[in-house]
């Protein structure tokens, strides 16, 4: 049985458990209607604001925490939060919700007046509510604090909580009852003081509540924000203020620095780490070398996967726009649609002014691997005009990853476009002295989708036949005596591919101009869109094999899918915590993974423009060798 408050009652419930704030909501609804306006002074309408003002400070502080670009520098634990992490985390607001319905308990009580009588603001509020901090909350929460690290009770209530290997904003959420119920009692009786003292304001409660979210949330970032000089300059003031390294030392080592906000607490019982001020300065002056940095304190990638923004609604699919978004496979979700004019204003302003940046990061044998994206949108490869400004961006992304030291970058989807930069031959042209190697991995993107066709396939039906992928994937298949009826309209196209061929197996590639042909062929290997009319054509029980992007749409019920090319991730990656675009966990698509497989092998040469076709049995190889699975 387990021990009382240690599990949530509505953990059941999962998305569900929001309803529990309906009676509020209803409140206010009533109020509304018989006002004929916002009811601004029902003390429903000001918990539902405080609920989702505090659930605002910890997305702050979490996105803050998770855009790479501009923290990486001064993260305190430079590992990534992992998938496990993220799902054992994943109700860190039930105290949000516990300490909303403990207010809606109280506001009509004799505590708080109604709202009419209070004032907007008080000072003298602040100022109880602050010696009350200080002379209660502190001192309560640093003994509790203490005695929650004591067994039987931290494995009965607080193992959970530092069972997470790296801090982010909401592991301060995310914990027991009982340990919400501290929090409560921290954040509660300052405030009770100050209105038990006839001070209590509505702006208190606010300025209070938020203040202290944001100290917690600040202190669980992971990212050192607070400046060593400032400590330097008045030598007291670190006593007074936390800081996310001073916390992150206690959630690895557990024994000391077990203060609510002020170290004083950890001074006065001894239990104050050593290490903190100077671990701080290093942290915050990136001397503090944890992993390989390049120059002063910037880590450095051996491999970078260099993607792009697909469309305006996936742009919200990262790691630091909403976890509950970026940690599963991409999809138009309605939550995102409110978002839409932000998100569109976002484009607007990387078209202008941003460039090249760091979007997630994960660590493969000891080796970090980063994904860094070109500030263009899909829709913007198409323009003729803006061909040369993307070519740019790409240009200095590979300038700036042979300057750092990256051994391997592989360029995705349209920044690898035939039409833009002939499958990045234009940039290995350009700078022949490169330490860098440039990837598209379209080599075992080929071999993923020709290692799906059963062995006893004797003809396939091929669309983009002459694209960089269907030409590799003719050749291979014509050399193992299966018919490939490969659409096109450009003869002299078809004759320049089938001519590559051995002279032997030439017979094996056939030029069709209309899907009639294919109406018998039960594979289809498709690279170009098709409409439900052009579907039609296919037999029953055919299957399709993509390569297009996006996927087409399957219209045939009595017809089967396939996905586009993927691999899944080495079981030992660690600190993966986002999806790539619509991919499964783990799962990358085949050109990511060609990049990895080519850094991992070590391999010298460039893999730029057209396929080899005698290449693809090797890569394909390598990657099953280095623990790579087919998705």
């Amino acid at each position: 049985m387990a021990p009382p408050l240690s599990s949530w009652p509505w953990a059941s419930l999962r998305i569900y458990k929001y309803f529990l704030l309906g009676p509020l909501v209803w409140k206010v609804a009533q109020e509304w209607m018989e006002q004929g306006g916002a009811p601004l002074g029902s003390p429903w309408l000001h918990l539902l604001l405080l609920f989702s003002a505090r659930g605002l400070t910890y997305q702050f502080w979490f996105s803050y925490s998770n855009m790479l670009f501009l923290t990486r520098r001064r993260r305190v634990v430079p590992d990534g939060v992992d998938f496990r992490q993220i799902d054992h985390e994943w109700d860190w607001d039930n105290f949000l919700i516990l300490q909303t319905l403990i207010g809606a308990s109280v506001v009509n009580g004799p505590l708080v007046p109604g709202l009419e009588h209070l004032c907007m603001w008080d000072p003298r509020g602040l100022a109880i509510a602050l010696l009350l901090h200080v002379g209660f909350s502190e001192p309560v929460f640093y003994w509790a604090h203490r005695a929650l690290h004591r067994a039987p009770i931290f494995s009965q209530y607080h193992a959970a909580h530092h069972s997470t290997p790296v801090t982010h904003p909401l592991t301060a959420g995310f914990g027991t009852p009982l340990e919400a119920l501290l929090l409560t009692l921290t954040i509660g009786v300052p405030l009770a003081g100050a209105f038990l003292m006839g001070a209590g304001s509505i702006g208190l409660v606010y300025v209070y509540v938020l203040a202290f979210d944001y100290l917690r949330s600040m202190g669980y970032s992971n990212v050192e924000v607070v400046s060593h000089r400032v400590f330097a300059a008045v030598p007291p003031l670190r006593y007074l203020l936390y800081t996310p390294t001073y916390l992150s030392l206690h959630h690895r080592e557990k024994d000391s620095n077990f203060c609510l906000f002020m170290p004083l607490f950890d001074l006065l019982g001894g239990t104050l780490n050593s290490k903190s001020w100077e671990l701080q300065k290093e942290i915050y002056e990136g001397t503090n070398v944890v992993w390989l940095r390049a120059g002063k304190n910037d880590v450095v990638p051996e491999f970078v996967f260099l993607a792009h923004v697909v469309d305006i609604m996936s742009s919200m699919h990262v790691p630091f726009v909403l976890r509950s978004i970026s940690s599963v496979p991409f999809e138009n979700h309605l939550v995102l649609l409110p978002f839409w004019p932000v998100a569109f204003t976002g484009m607007l302003l990387m078209w202008c002014l941003s460039k090249t940046f760091v979007v997630s990061s994960y660590c493969l044998r000891g080796r970090i691997h980063q994904t860094w994206t070109v500030p263009r949108y899909g829709f913007q490869y198409f323009i003729p005009a803006a061909k040369r400004g993307i070519n740019h961006q790409i240009e200095l992304a590979i300038v700036r990853a042979d300057r750092i030291g990256v051994k391997v970058l592989s360029l995705a989807a349209l920044n690898k476009n035939e039409a833009l930069n002939g499958g990045g031959t234009l940039f290995v042209e350009r700078h022949p002295d490169l330490r860098v190697r440039v990837v598209h991995g379209n080599t075992l993107t080929a071999a993923v989708i020709l290692n799906e066709i059963p062995s006893n396939t004797k003809d396939v039906f091929l669309t983009g036949a002459t694209s960089k992928l269907g030409r590799a994937i003719a050749l291979y298949l014509c050399r193992k005596k299966i018919k490939v009826m490969m659409l096109t309209m450009s003869s002299e196209r078809f004759l320049k591919i089938q001519r590559e061929a051995p002279a032997e197996f030439q017979q094996y590639l056939v030029q069709v101009t209309k899907y009639q042909p294919a109406q018998n062929c039960k594979t289809w290997l498709v690279g170009k869109w098709l409409s439900p009319r052009e579907q039609r054509w296919a037999a029953p029980g055919t299957h399709f094999h993509q390569f297009v992007v996006p996927p087409i749409i399957g219209f045939r019920r009595d017809c089967t899918y396939g996905k586009l090319a993927a691999m899944r991730l080495p079981k030992d990656v660690q600190g993966v915590g986002s999806c790539e675009y619509t991919m499964e966990r783990g799962v990358v698509h085949a050109c990511h993974a060609g990049g990895v497989v080519h850094f991992l092998e070590g391999w010298e040469h460039h893999e730029v423009g057209a396929i080899d076709i005698d290449r693809i049995d090797v890569v394909w190889k390598a990657a099953l060798k280095h623990g790579f699975t087919p998705s």
